[in-house]
């Protein structure tokens, strides 16, 4: 299994139906391994959606400003449409079946799904009723969770997320302008501390109840940077399945923004991850989805699902052929691993004190394949190469270096943006890159190297020609 579903998970225990040699139990992996966001391998070829039914919002955090206008931002809390749970429904069933590899239905705001229970639940029936072959999952700030983990239980919602920015009240205070609560308005260290107890009380209900938890927590520079080690070893002793740390994108018109915070740059995460100390029990693809997010991580295809389009769509929802289609990505996932295991004991990687680990940007559109022309790519996929085989670190995204013929030129503004952001990298794997871009990379440090494949078989390849010092060479 990949890095994400490794992990031990301790919510079955005793009533797990056997072991998997990677330590899971048979009945976490069936929950995995379509799961786009708790399996890394998975989500090159599984997709998921957002249904945006729950407007409201019971805390204010101080990097949050919701809107429900702009299709080019793209952060949570933010949706284009506002649906109703019925709406919500046919924009299932028209999703289902045009991208068939769709697997997994959440409810992540733009506002707190347990802030708005009565739209929330009613779209988790109308779904599990209309297409009961898709995974249902729930996003939250935790402060309403404890008062529904029976509900979502009875309603097979098996997968949580929990937002979690401080274990620690003092720390809290500085993240959340205001907690409403029972009609209060609760603010600074008391709303902090009624945040977290709720939290802690909802995610021990939630492990009693045999659902995943995965914690995301904003890693907000000069606030909770360095508490993020506290916070990842406090959830995964409380039985979280995954802890996911993510740079804050601060949004116009935000108490940060009026602050004068900075976001959090790539290497501030990195940082952030080695203190964790929680190895594969950390999600590193994550890519911070919009409310109303659809299509593969790392894409975004809601544009083609407005109220408009999908009300005219005339849905063939076929779940024998989207079974068919689900156990072929199954074979091909098996596949993938098995050839990553094998790449991996052929391995010819010098051992010596010479060899270190290094770090590489690959250049890919999705499918676990380098396929993509440094100037025209979006995200880089980070990895690490050491003697000891391959670790996906994170995904990036940049500003495409060029957008076409007419505009190629341009590109030589964003060169040094783009070299920023990889710039603990060693290399590039790409399909091809212009005499300019790979100059002005080598000139930082960054050599580039070209290629055409499955990324494993990429990426063994570029360290053999590393450790014969031949990286030189192009496909």
């Amino acid at each position: 299994m990949g890095s994400s579903v490794s992990a031990t998970c301790g919510v079955e225990g005793s009533a797990s139906r056997g072991r998997s040699v990677e330590g899971l139990s048979e009945s976490i992996i069936e929950k995995v391994k379509r799961h786009p966001c708790y399996s890394e391998e998975a989500h090159h070829f599984f997709a998921r959606m957002h249904v945006a039914v729950a407007p409201a919002c019971n805390i204010q955090c101080k990097y949050c400003n919701r809107k429900y206008d702009c299709m080019n931002e793209s952060r949570p809390g933010v949706t284009s449409e506002l649906l109703t749970p019925e709406e919500a429904t046919q924009k299932v069933l028209a999703v289902g079946s045009v991208i068939r590899n769709t697997t997994v239905v959440g409810i992540a705001g733009p506002g707190d799904p347990l802030a708005n229970p009565r739209q929330t639940f009613r779209t988790f029936e109308l779904i599990r009723q209309a297409a009961p072959d898709m995974k249902l999952c729930l996003s939250t700030n935790g402060l309403a969770l404890p008062d529904h983990v029976d509900t979502i239980r009875e309603l097979g919602i098996d997968h949580v997320t929990i937002t979690i920015n401080a274990v620690d009240p003092e720390v809290g205070q500085h993240i959340y302008r205001y907690v409403t609560w029972q009609g209060k308005l609760l603010r600074g260290i008391e709303a902090a501390r009624l945040l977290l107890e709720r939290q802690m009380e909802g995610m021990r209900e939630l492990v009693k109840a045999g659902i995943l938890i995965k914690v995301n927590s904003v890693l907000i520079p000069g606030v909770n940077d360095v508490h993020m080690a506290d916070i990842s070893a406090e959830v995964r002793k409380r039985g979280a399945f995954l802890h996911n740390i993510m740079p804050l994108i601060i949004a116009d018109g935000s108490d940060f923004q009026k602050e004068g915070r900075r976001a959090a740059l790539p290497e501030d995460v990195a940082a952030a991850q080695e203190r964790s100390g929680a190895g594969d029990r950390l999600m590193r693809h994550c890519r911070q989805c919009r409310a109303d997010a659809v299509g593969l991580l790392g894409e975004d295809r809601s544009s083609e699902f407005t109220k408009e389009k999908f009300r005219q769509m005339s849905a063939q929802y076929d779940p024998e052929q989207r079974k068919k289609l689900h156990m072929e990505l199954d074979r091909r996932i098996e596949k993938m691993s098995a050839a990553r295991r094998a790449a991996a004991a052929n391995l010819r990687i010098s051992k010596t004190d010479g060899f270190l680990p290094f770090r590489v940007a690959v250049s890919t559109s999705g499918g676990n394949k380098v396929n993509l022309h440094f100037g025209h790519t979006k995200e880089f996929q980070i990895y690490e190469v050491s003697p000891t085989g391959l670790k996906f670190l994170t995904a990036r995204k940049v500003g495409n270096y060029c957008s076409g013929i007419e505009t190629c030129g341009e590109g030589e503004g964003r060169i040094d943006e783009i070299a920023r952001m990889i710039a603990d990298c060693r290399y590039v794997l790409c399909t091809r890159i212009g005499p300019g871009p790979k100059s002005a990379l080598e000139e930082m440090g960054i050599q580039v190297v070209t290629g055409y494949g499955p990324v494993e078989q990429e990426l063994f390849r570029l360290a053999d020609l590393h450790a014969q010092d031949q990286v030189g060479i192009e496909a």
